[in-house]
């Protein structure tokens, strides 16, 4: 059986990793992420325990962030044709059926071709570095 290393394509925040741990540690388990591309959820990503989205063969990994696994469609991928994606947090309630980033605080993705001017995620913000451990 061959591993194959699925290149880094997706980082995150403090923010969003500190978002991440609490899930975790309040569900009992980890969660995943799909981004959407539009009509229900608009384009934020939507978080959802571990599994609870059916994966299929038009999914592609992105990455991982702190073992939570970020997918987005193959079609929407090549149409935004961005290197690196970054997730984050912000004000407000999520989209549908997206669990919360915490009280009141949704995901967001950001990227080079996406960043909002109120709002860009500096350099400074970003991590490649796993967070915290979940408690136990």
């Amino acid at each position: 059986m061959t591993d194959v290393t699925v290149p880094q394509r997706v980082t995150a925040t403090p923010a969003a990793r500190s978002a991440i741990a609490a899930l975790r540690a309040a569900r009992g388990g980890p969660v995943m992420f799909v981004q959407s591309g539009g009509c229900c959820a608009g384009s934020t990503p939507m978080c959802f325990p571990d599994g609870e989205f059916l994966v299929g063969d038009v999914d592609l990994l992105l990455g991982e962030i702190d073992g939570s696994p970020f997918y987005i469609d193959r079609r929407l991928d090549e149409a935004w044709n961005q290197t690196l994606f970054i997730l984050d947090v912000e004000s407000g309630p999520p989209e549908d059926f997206s669990l919360a980033a915490g009280d009141d605080l949704h995901f967001v993705t950001r990227s080079a071709g996406c960043l909002v001017p109120a709002t860009p995620a500096s350099e400074a913000d970003i991590t490649n570095e796993p967070g915290p451990d979940p408690p136990m």
